[in-house]
């Protein structure tokens, strides 16, 4: 597996701006010294296709580059509908690889078996802000970060090698891991809930902290990422929170405020609760569990589950990107604050439940259930930051800011139904009954769709286009 070159995936559905980051990253590699064939997994429909693939085709790159697009994917649903032969699995199938967050990488994960995979979103960016005059980190620390004004002087601009330090511990033992990386149980976000990675309200400095633990020696890195800055993962809900503290700040969409790393230090982990798809490396010589198919934001929970088995470690890796925080096709903000409130329920009622980790999927018991009591946690965080949103409309004397925090607390009351707790409850239970039922059937196929995948990627390929762009030199 070590001599199969990697591959570089760029999961989208904003085909419009992808080609600025094929272009960085590739300038990136290039500029490192290294040649990796980059794809651009698309989930636009085809009228977004059609309109913006001649963008993809105009962006000049050193690097092979290919593209899964709707014609692509409807091509392997049906190989895979005909080897399976059984129409009652297609929806399965269609499911599994459903326009979404997890379905759009789950095709990530076919087309680079056998072999280890990069991925970056879409806005992410090969560099990291770094403050002007790095600290020292305390002896327990991974990772300081801090929020800075986006208009600031005090941080600037790193790059780092991306690729050479995945290579450095993807698919290795953690006894071949380079001697800087620290090794323990696992890292804690000082300003996050553990499992969860629910926020614990914003602050302005936040550190990673290593519990100390024994990784065994034999156990081999699967699933390794890159620090990050711009923003630090956090959850739509810290979004409201910065525009709260910003009596500066005039629309919601804006973000006046920047995720700058003080310092940090690569570390490998036996649990890894802060996996970051965004920023991510795997290693898939033999196959890895699916993300979970849904337009929910905890596609990747499934892996900070799985990760925890003997044998399997995590990393963070000796580099770090960029999120730029795109607004272009992004949902608004206050459906994001209910679908991580969603996410966060269905975390702690999968984790609860797991009954089974192998070598590609998990089994869980939950199914699907949602009481009184869960649904009055949710709306007593939701109706106390409505109450908070629109005490500091009241309270602005900058009536454009007043008007945008008035129009985001309207939004947020129809988003959680009003905050009507029959109402709320009963969509509530509609929507998770939905996703847990589409989660099981999936996780059961999966196993046998890898196998299927690995022997044809292996004879004859999986359908992709070779994009006809300019090569540079």
């Amino acid at each position: 597996m070590q001599n199969r070159p990697p591959i570089f995936v760029i999961p989208t559905y904003r085909l419009r701006d992808v080609g600025e980051t094929i272009h960085l990253y590739d300038e990136h590699f290039w500029r490192n010294g290294h040649a990796i064939p980059m794809v651009v997994f698309d989930d636009s429909n085809v009228h977004n296709q059609q309109k913006y693939y001649a963008l993809l085709e105009a962006t000049a790159t050193y690097n092979d580059l290919y593209y899964v697009g709707p014609r692509e994917k409807e091509a392997f649903i049906a190989y895979l509908n005909q080897r399976l032969r059984d129409r009652k699995l297609e929806p399965l199938v269609r499911n599994l690889f459903r326009p979404s967050y997890g379905g759009n990488r789950n095709y990530t994960l076919m087309y680079t078996l056998g072999t280890r995979m990069l991925s970056a979103d879409d806005d992410m960016r090969p560099y990291a802000l770094v403050e002007h005059s790095p600290e020292s980190l305390e002896q327990d620390e991974v990772c300081r970060g801090k929020l800075l004004k986006a208009n600031g002087d005090g941080f600037t601009r790193k790059s780092f090698d991306i690729l050479a330090a995945f290579l450095d511990v993807l698919g290795r033992r953690v006894a071949d891991v380079p001697a800087n990386h620290a090794r323990g149980e696992l890292l804690r976000d000082s300003a996050m809930d553990l499992e969860t990675n629910a926020t614990q309200g914003l602050v302005r400095e936040n550190s990673l902290l290593l519990d100390p633990g024994e990784v065994p020696d034999e156990a081999v890195v699967k699933v390794a990422q890159t620090f990050r800055s711009g923003t630090n993962d956090i959850d739509a809900i810290d979004y409201v929170e910065m525009f709260l503290d910003d009596e500066g700040q005039v629309e919601l969409d804006e973000l006046n405020d920047v995720y700058v790393l003080v310092n940090f230090r690569p570390a490998v982990t036996n649990k890894n609760w802060r996996i970051d798809c965004g920023v991510a490396g795997y290693d898939n010589s033999f196959g890895l569990p699916p993300f979970f198919p849904t337009r929910l934001r905890f596609e990747d929970y499934i892996y900070r589950l799985w990760i925890q088995q003997q044998g399997v470690a995590a990393a963070h890796v000796d580099a770090a990107q960029t999120h730029i925080k795109s607004n272009y096709m992004r949902s608004p903000l206050a459906a994001e604050v209910f679908n991580e409130e969603v996410s966060n329920l269905l975390k702690l009622k999968i984790k609860s439940t797991l009954s089974k980790v192998e070598d590609l999927s998990i089994g869980f018991d939950y199914g699907g259930e949602v009481t009184a009591e869960d649904c009055d946690r949710i709306l007593g965080r939701i109706t106390a930051l409505h109450a908070r949103v629109l005490g500091t409309a009241a309270a602005t004397v900058n009536h454009e800011r007043a008007d945008a925090l008035r129009r985001f607390a309207v939004t947020l009351e129809k988003t959680f139904y009003g905050f009507e707790p029959d109402f709320f409850q009963q969509n509530l239970v509609r929507i998770v009954d939905d996703v847990i039922s589409q989660f099981k059937g999936s996780l059961e196929l999966w196993p046998t769709l890898v196998e299927i995948c690995y022997l044809q990627k292996s004879r004859a390929g999986l359908p992709q286009s070779r994009v006809q762009n300019e090569r540079r030199h």
